[in-house]
């Protein structure tokens, strides 16, 4: 794991969550806020915030909202504009969360799906930090935490566009922390493997325009079966994030969630050519057996 020295951000700092209205971002936003920040999160619709406010106000605590959508570039200027004039221009925590998925093997993925990927799930996250990173940077303190997936390094079946995306936002996360280390900005990662989500219940869709890939579309879905028949909670991500802005010490990956220690300590210890052995097995039986050896997790457990 590397480190770098940039300073903790600890309470009271003022901390953004994007794409606060479900899931990782909705928990990660409570779980600060009940740690002392205040809280700012994104939302593409105020009118959608229901459940975020009755889940806040259950917890005792406040997270303010702001309507911007990260795939759109002046819906961001103008969202941020808002945001930074109600803060003073200060944002100590910039948390990029807001993704979508996409499943799609590489053959079927239309050129116009992987660009629609990347613009939420990279360009989303770089235009949030392109708003906050000057103040940051001219205060010599701050901290970016990019959600990626496991998928950002373990290159999971059946998922080129969120793949492609996530590997993307990695290699930028990467080059970002060293860019950013002479300012005392600090950058972590975060890679989740399977955790409580709506993102699953509307990332069903598959492309198939023939009956080739039907296998790999199965195992795929499998995959996350079995994950979300164990799925940890979302907070246990807004805790490992709480973690990654207060250690004492920066460390830039932190993987979290079912799922996520196994997948990417197993590849790690196979070679490429045992990575695509797997792909080739020949029947569904004989694929969960590979996948289980190879990173000790049973795809047919969905108990």
């Amino acid at each position: 794991m590397n480190s770098h020295s940039a300073p903790a951000i600890s309470a009271p700092g003022i901390c953004v969550v994007t794409g606060a209205n479900s899931g990782i971002g909705r928990a990660t936003a409570i779980h600060l806020a009940r740690e002392g920040y205040t809280v700012w999160g994104t939302v593409r619709s105020l009118d959608k915030a229901g459940k975020l406010h009755t889940m806040a106000q259950a917890a005792d605590v406040q997270v303010r909202l702001v309507e911007l959508d990260v795939a759109d570039d002046d819906s961001v200027r103008a969202g941020f504009e808002l945001l930074l004039g109600e803060t003073g221009g200060v944002v100590d925590v910039l948390v990029n969360n807001a993704g979508v998925g996409g499943n799609a093997v590489a053959e079927e993925t239309p050129t116009a799906l992987y660009l629609d990927v990347m613009n939420v799930n990279l360009c989303g996250a770089a235009r949030c930090w392109q708003q906050v990173l000057p103040g940051m940077r001219a205060r010599g303190r701050g901290a970016i935490v990019n959600v990626t997936s496991v998928t950002g390094r373990f290159a999971a079946l059946a998922q080129s566009p969120y793949v492609a995306s996530k590997w993307a936002l990695e290699g930028v996360s990467e080059a970002l922390a060293q860019e950013l280390a002479p300012f005392g900005v600090r950058v972590a990662i975060i890679e989740p493997g399977v955790t409580k989500s709506a993102i699953f219940a509307k990332n069903i869709d598959t492309p198939r325009q023939s009956a080739a890939y039907d296998p790999a579309y199965r195992r795929m879905f499998q995959m996350y079966a079995a994950g979300l028949a164990h799925a940890t909670d979302p907070f246990e991500v807004g805790s490992v994030i709480h973690q990654a802005i207060t250690a004492p010490h920066a460390t830039l990956r932190h993987t979290v969630s079912w799922g996520a220690a196994e997948m990417l300590a197993g590849r790690a210890a196979i070679t490429d050519e045992q990575w695509v052995a797997i792909g080739a097995a020949d029947t569904d039986e004989a694929y969960y057996d590979a996948f289980q050896d190879a990173f000790n997790l049973d795809l047919r457990d969905l108990a």
